[in-house]
């Protein structure tokens, strides 16, 4: 067994729920909370559609799960992979740089929901979750090697998921070692034109880690060395790397870098809308024909995600407007503070916003691209036809993590997405009670008042 299979699978083992930071919890309790509004928005939206059209009926066999709002019993892979779907599909659930971690939260959520497990035991699970996808992410630096967020997604998954379903150390590296081995996926997932297998792909390396799990759980080995060994990882595609020691062995909790997003579209899009708002309040009811261009600078990476092809200025599917820089300036400045309705069929295809979009150019920033580490921003420069030179300006916009979210205002993004399904009443109720979470001594009920 390599040394870092036996590194993550020991984290998963034998961290302990006393050695975390005492806010920790109810911060974490938070995300929950945040990735629960974000599912319950895509209730029926294609991807969950389609999960539940494959599973529902099917035996739950051994290992059960329940799937969130309508409390499905079914295989536990199955329930977890509609979970995520949902919680992923209008990219609206928390980020850290190079991917979203809660992506792989959704086999725990139909395990707590199916399984006597306390809150205490699901905030330690989430945690190693969050704790090994922000360091092989990190570490590995697969993104900037032209691979998927998935690969990060299922070793991290796989490691909570392990600590819930209670596996042995060995169980743990196998299932680790089952899933490294059989999810390095593609980034064309998530290139170019974008469909909704953008925000399936990793839902789905999800489910195989947790099928990992099972298999493991049953004594199914994996590869020996899936990291360090022959023509594994390292091998193949990385080259060697340390990840960044972890909390039971003395090292940080990261946990607190995880954005929490204010709007329903790509992280490097926060501060466009907030860039948007300023510009819009500067020119009132100017009228378009009045703006020369637009000029957005931001850094590299920015560009590259939501300006780097032509489909960003004409996109055609929500998934391709959502990571569209010019879309998301232009329907922000036509409208006002962006939603999930934002990216509608019909708002994608608005052919009245071209050309709003077409006097948008991108340029790299030097400045900003030297702080983009511990950063995220962007700054516009706006010539009107009468000479007038209007500047917008956003950095570590609401949510980013030197400028977080508070309890409060994660509420109300929960309620914005929850009234239109259940009320109000119920919205707050159900925040109130997974605020809580930490205090639980069982999750089935907290999971099952999720039903509508």
């Amino acid at each position: 067994m390599d040394n870092l299979t036996q590194e993550i699978a020991r984290f998963s083992c034998d961290w302990k729920y006393d050695e975390i930071v005492e806010h920790i919890p109810d911060l974490l309790a938070q995300h929950i909370i945040d990735s629960i509004g974000c599912a319950l928005a895509a209730k029926n939206t294609l991807p969950a559609n389609i999960g539940k059209e494959i599973s529902f009926g099917q035996t739950p066999g051994k290992f059960a799960g329940k799937t969130l709002f309508n409390a499905q019993t079914m295989p536990l892979d199955m329930a977890g992979f509609i979970n995520s779907c949902m919680i992923r599909n209008y990219d609206f659930n928390d980020r850290f740089p190079g991917g979203h971690p809660s992506d792989g939260l959704g086999a725990h959520l139909a395990l707590a929901g199916s399984t006597k497990i306390t809150g205490r035991e699901l905030i330690l699970s989430a945690l190693i979750t969050y704790e090994t996808f922000i360091r092989i992410t990190e570490a590995s630096k697969l993104r900037e090697r032209g691979w998927d967020q998935g690969f990060a997604v299922g070793i991290s998954a796989v490691a909570g998921l392990s600590r819930l379903l209670g596996l042995s150390f060995e169980q743990t590296a196998n299932a680790i070692s089952i899933t490294g081995s059989a999810t390095v996926p593609l980034r064309v997932s998530r290139s170019g034109a974008l469909t909704a297998w953008k925000n399936v792909a990793t839902p789905f390396a999800a489910r195989n880690a947790t099928f990992a799990a099972m298999l493991a759980a049953e004594g199914m080995p994996g590869p020996d060395s899936i990291f360090e060994g022959r023509a594994g990882l390292f091998d193949n595609i990385t080259g060697p790397f340390i990840i960044d020691p972890l909390p039971h062995q003395g090292g940080k909790m990261r946990f607190e870098e995880v954005q929490i997003k204010y709007w329903p579209l790509e992280a490097s899009g926060q501060p466009v809308v907030w860039a948007a708002l300023e510009l819009r309040e500067k020119l009132g009811f100017s009228s378009i024909e009045e703006i020369e261009v637009i000029e957005i600078f931001c850094d590299s990476q920015g560009k590259h995600e939501i300006a780097g092809g032509p489909e960003k200025w004409d996109p055609q599917t929500r998934e391709t407007a959502d990571h569209s820089m010019p879309y998301i300036f232009a329907r922000t400045f036509a409208d006002g503070p962006p939603s999930i309705a934002s990216f509608s069929e019909a708002k994608v295809l608005d052919p009245t916003l071209r050309p709003l979009m077409n006097k948008i150019v991108v340029t790299i920033d030097e400045d900003i691209e030297a702080m983009t580490r511990e950063n995220l921003a962007v700054r516009v420069v706006t010539r009107m036809k009468n000479g007038t030179i209007l500047e917008a300006k956003s950095r570590n916009p609401p949510g980013h993590p030197k400028n977080p979210m508070t309890s409060e205002e994660i509420a109300t993004k929960f309620s914005k997405q929850a009234e239109p399904i259940i009320g109000s009443n119920r919205a707050q109720e159900i925040t109130h009670a997974w605020a809580g979470l930490k205090s639980a001594p069982d999750v089935r009920p907290l999971v099952s008042m999720l039903n509508i």
